[in-house]
Formats: C-alpha cells, sequence, structure tokens
C-alpha cells in the first residue's frame, strides 16, 4: 500500500488569528507528527503577490506564519516545511501547466469570476478592470505546488475544492499527452473543522477587520475579547449557547467536559462580562507557551530561515529529479 502524501500550503498575507489556529494550524501542526502520512507545508509566498500586497508586509507576514506554525509544534523532522519560492521548479512546473490549461477553464475559476462579478456590481464597462494574471492563473500556480510532490490528499476549505479538482483535469490532460507522470489528488475537506466568528459575529477574517491575533500579549487579548458582540440579556437571565461568539470560540479550545459545564453556566445565566474574563483567562493559558516561544523566533528570524531552507534542500531532493522528468517527456532534454 502506498503512503498517502498530504499538502497544505498557507498564504504570506497577514498576522495569524485564532481562527487560523483552530481552522488549520492546530489541525496541521496534529497531522504533522504522524509518521504513518508524508507530509509537506508550504508557505505561499507567490500566492501573495495575487493579492497584490505590500513587499514589506508579505515578508514580515513570512516570518510571523512560519514563526507561529514552528513556535505551536510543528514536526520538521517528519514534515517537510518550506517557503515556495525556494523552490525553484514550481514556476518550471507552472509554465509547462500552463501549456496545458485551456483559457475556458481558467474563466470558470472562482477567484476569477468573483472578481468580475465585483466590476459588473459597481458599473464598470471593463469587466476584466484590475484582474492581474496573478489572480486569473491562480489555479495553475497551485497545481503546481500540488502535483510538484505528487500530493495524493489535499486538505482544502469548501471554497479551495474547486482549485483541486482544476489541478486533476490538469493532470489528466498532461498524462494523455504524455504518458502517466503527474499524481491525481484528492481534496479532503474536513467538516468538522471550526470556523469562527470574529468580534462583530461574521466571519473571523482579516478582510472584515475582526480578527484576535493569536500571539495578542495579555493586555490587548482582553481588550479585543471584551470587545467581543454580545446580546442584551442581563446576568441571572438564560442564555442560549447557539449565536453565541463567546461560546462558540471556547468551544474551540476547551475539552468536552470543560464545554458541558459551561453550557450550564450559560443556563444558569452567566453575566457576559464574567464569560469574557473565563473565555480570556482560557485563550491566554492556552497559547502562553506558544507566546513565548513564538517571540523568541520573531526576535531571531535567522532561526526561521534556517529551518525553511532545511525544509527547501529535503523538498528539493524531490522537486529536481521529478522537474527533469517532466522535462524529458515534453521534449526538454539535452542534446547529446
Amino acid at each position: 500500500m502506498t503512503q498517502d502524501i498530504y499538502l497544505t500550503g498557507i498564504t504570506t498575507t497577514g498576522t495569524p488569528h485564532i481562527g487560523n489556529y483552530v481552522g488549520a494550524i492546530r489541525p496541521g501542526i496534529e497531522a504533522s507528527k504522524d509518521s504513518s502520512k508524508k507530509n509537506f507545508y508550504f508557505l505561499a509566498d507567490y500566492h501573495a503577490l495575487a493579492k497584490a500586497e505590500d513587499p514589506d508586509r508579505i515578508h514580515r507576514s513570512t516570518l510571523e506564519i512560519a514563526a507561529a506554525w514552528m513556535a505551536l509544534g510543528l514536526d520538521t523532522n517528519n514534515a517537510i516545511f518550506y517557503r515556495q519560492s525556494d523552490i525553484h521548479e514550481i514556476p518550471h512546473l507552472t509554465w509547462i501547466l500552463t501549456s496545458m490549461t485551456a483559457k475556458g477553464q481558467m474563466n470558470r475559476a472562482h477567484s476569477y469570476k468573483a472578481a468580475v462579478q465585483d466590476n459588473e456590481d459597481s458599473g464598470s464597462k471593463d469587466p476584466d478592470q484590475g484582474i492581474m494574471m496573478a489572480l486569473y492563473a491562480y489555479p495553475i500556480l497551485m497545481a503546481a505546488d500540488i502535483l510538484m510532490f505528487k500530493s495524493t490528499r489535499v486538505p482544502v476549505g469548501k471554497d479551495q475544492k474547486q482549485h483541486v479538482e482544476m489541478t486533476r483535469d490538469i493532470a489528466q490532460r498532461f498524462n494523455h499527452h504524455y504518458g502517466d507522470i503527474l499524481v491525481l489528488p484528492e481534496a479532503v475537506i474536513n467538516g468538522n473543522t471550526a470556523v469562527l466568528s470574529g468580534l462583530d459575529g461574521r466571519k473571523m477574517s482579516k478582510s472584515y477587520n475582526n480578527t484576535i491575533p493569536l500571539f495578542a500579549d495579555e493586555k490587548p487579548l482582553r481588550k479585543l475579547i471584551m470587545k467581543i458582540k454580545t446580546n442584551s440579556l442581563e446576568p441571572g437571565e438564560p442564555k442560549e449557547t447557539e449565536g453565541s461568539t463567546l461560546y462558540e470560540i471556547y468551544k474551540a479550545f476547551a475539552t468536552d467536559s470543560e464545554v458541558l459545564d459551561i453550557e450550564k453556566r450559560y443556563a444558569d445565566g452567566i453575566a457576559w462580562g464574567e464569560m469574557k474574563q473565563v473565555l480570556f483567562e482560557y485563550i491566554n493559558d492556552h497559547i502562553k507557551p506558544a507566546r513565548e516561544e513564538y517571540k523568541r523566533l520573531i526576535g531571531d528570524p535567522k532561526v526561521v530561515e534556517q529551518e525553511l531552507q532545511r525544509g527547501a534542500l529535503r523538498a528539493r531532493e524531490i522537486s529536481v529529479p521529478f522537474l527533469q522528468e517532466i522535462q524529458h517527456a515534453i521534449g526538454i532534454r539535452k542534446l547529446g
């Protein structure tokens, strides 16, 4: 039985928040310790260019995200942890795959269609106004990320499932022309993964500016949690856990028995201020050990860089010969 190969990309835009932690980082770190699986984790800094981010922001975000995963215990001996731009074979494969990808297929990509819709809604005469090729061809770069390491399983959110399906289509077309070389991946969608609400009750997202940074210091963390939106029920009045952002976040961190206890306190009418203090203390205690390590790594970026370079060396032991195999198949070969 062949070993499953899992691949996860983390776009280097912004500072990690607690929604990222419960949704992707925590399950990813747990998976990295499973020796029965082969895991690849990469910082998708080329993908960040599609969002037209500020260069200093991309650079800072790369450090923050890498330091976060390392501080929280990513097993970089078992898993391979690297920066996308350090794997020089990925842009090569992206162009090869571009030559095998129909424009019509890219026209159907959700991210492109959403950008066109935004232009049409704003009354623009040009549906493609402001749309860069980096956004338009995003699924091809993602396909190269996945196919380069012969990934069999790609954990994604529902909104990314289409990109894995496109990767399969591109790989099938390539294999039809050049032989059975590329591995067709499967999307892994975990319906149990928590999606947290933010300070205003909407989904926690950088675009809504409603996030709680994962490694916020104690005072800012408490201040943010105290801002979480609640209803007007008084202390002593029974409260519903359904639709409560405070309960939702607490549940994402706490044990089953602790959740049952807090549900009883909701039924007994816990005051919102008291619940906010409970949540603050719980998250602070949970994150505190990793926060100290995170600060150490942020203060010594050479340590993070060394880890990424070590991962890149391991990754390129795979990507260099595989790209040579692909190039040979398509006719790009030495002449003698």
